[in-house]
């Protein structure tokens, strides 16, 4: 049901409408976009490095190695969960009330949890107490990302040139990585600064890094989360969202209305994203604690903390290359088949993980041979640019203006509890279990639903957004 139409003037019906005209700069337009993921992207990938090398040690004790980091990324999981909720919360406001004011909560909701973390007690400050507060405000950080994406996306794609849309929409994509690069740089600076080396013993909590130095990133996120409210306050709503306020369209409860009518696009969407997610986390998460883990068993590759995150470094700048390439290639030959060559290049990727990555293979500690590292994950991480890069048009592209803020959000969230929340601790048991083959295997299959569920879809290259609607009147 939809609410009364007050834009509409005396006498002119919804048709009659003239369109919003676009009246907001261009580049203040990417800024915005580019800007709040850039930063909702730093606080999360603050977390998940931190995750591996200093929550082990800082909020888990009396465990052995592997249980400690298994717990460490439970709590990392923790924001997956959280992120549905999110997109359920600041979607509703995203379809109701418009695009810039949910986007305004959804930084200040990451990037106070972010801030929080930084001053969090220890486990040998106030027990257990500490890896419970530190599971909540991880929760709250997946929220407040839950919220930003679709928004972020949104607003990018619906200012879009006609045919230009997945280039336009893929800045908000490239948040990813550069976020990705603030966060990992940061703490390479800090780590080589205060001389902290993971393949000492992880009990050696007197190095100033795991004392205070690993704080100072998610305290910094308040200077960055500062700058992104400037940006956006500054805004104007979308074309899109106007013309769909003035022609009577609105709902009142878009995830009511998103489940009646666009329940099949929110279920294809959640299996469309699902290797995308796999692939990043394995190449993030999973990797780094792989890279830094102890040799034995097989269990990692016992290079140092600081080396694996320059390695990281490089990499993920193929990750930036490949999004507007991805983009651009969306553009030309549709979304569904741009999509399905790249699944079946993380497919190809997935099972070579056995030929390149074992520690029989790559080498292990002062003998592993890091370039040839750096080729593989590099690889992964261009594959990587080539599945994310479009995405932020694809999802948005199939749903209705109305409830487009709400089931692109579900969908894009509910893929994260699938393919990322479990992704690194599913890993690291497969890699326990069977090597670093297995954790490729699982890889593979998650390509091999993207691909079925690529295969179901329409192609949405040509869809004109402000004209699909939804029949919730």
């Amino acid at each position: 049901m939809s609410l009364p139409d007050t834009s509409v003037p005396t006498g002119s019906s919804p048709a009659e409408v003239p369109p919003v005209e676009q009246r907001v700069p261009k580049h203040r337009i990417i800024t915005a976009s580019l800007v709040g993921t850039t930063i909702e992207f730093y606080d999360f990938y603050v977390y998940a490095t931190a995750a591996v090398a200093v929550f082990p040690a800082l909020f888990f004790t009396g465990q052995d190695d592997t249980t400690k980091l298994l717990a460490s990324m439970a709590t990392f999981a923790a924001a997956f969960f959280g992120r549905p909720l999110g997109s359920v919360v600041f979607g509703h406001f995203g379809d109701r009330i418009g695009r810039k004011a949910t986007l305004v909560g959804a930084l200040l909701t990451m990037g106070l949890a972010t801030f929080l973390i930084g001053l969090l007690p220890t486990y040998h400050q106030i027990s257990f107490w500490a890896p419970a507060l530190l599971t909540i405000l991880r929760f709250a950080q997946g929220m407040g990302l839950g919220g930003e994406w679709s928004g972020a996306a949104l607003l990018a794609s619906e200012y879009s040139e006609p045919g230009k849309r997945a280039r336009s929409a893929m800045w908000p994509q490239l948040g990813a990585p550069i976020g990705f690069i603030l966060a990992n740089g940061f703490v390479l600076l800090l780590t080589t600064w205060m001389n902290f080396d993971s393949t000492k013993d992880a009990a050696a909590t007197d190095s100033a890094f795991l004392i205070w130095g690993w704080r100072v990133p998610f305290l910094f996120s308040v200077l960055m989360v500062a700058l992104g409210l400037y940006v956006r306050v500054r805004l104007e709503e979308t074309p899109v969202f106007k013309q769909s306020v003035q022609k009577g369209e609105k709902v009142k409860t878009p995830l009511v209305d998103a489940f009646r009518t666009a329940w099949k696009p929110m279920l294809l969407g959640t299996f469309i994203m699902l290797s995308c997610y796999v692939l990043f986390y394995l190449m993030t998460a999973w990797i780094l604690s792989y890279g830094i883990g102890k040799p034995s068993k097989g269990a990692g590759l016992g290079i140092p903390y600081h080396t694996f995150l320059q390695v990281q470094l490089v990499s993920v700048l193929f990750f930036a290359a490949f999004v507007p390439v991805s983009g651009w290639l969306a553009d030309r030959f549709g979304r569904r088949r741009q999509q399905l060559v790249t699944n079946v290049l993380i497919l190809v990727f997935g099972l070579s993980f056995g030929l390149f990555m074992a520690p029989a293979t790559i080498g292990t500690g002062a003998g592993a041979n890091i370039p040839g590292l750096i080729i593989f994950i590099s690889i992964g991480m261009a594959i990587m640019g080539l599945s994310f890069g479009s995405m932020s048009a694809f999802l948005p592209e199939l749903f209705p203006t109305n409830v487009r803020y709400t089931g692109s959000g579900i969908a894009y969230n509910v893929a994260s509890i699938l393919g990322a929340a479990i992704t690194p601790y599913i890993a690291v048991s497969l890699n326990a279990w069977g090597g670093v083959s297995a954790v490729g295997w699982y890889l593979a299959g998650a390509a091999v639903i993207t691909m079925i569920a690529l295969l179901i879809s329409r192609e949405t290259r040509d869809v004109d957004l402000a004209s699909i609607n939804s029949d919730a009147s």
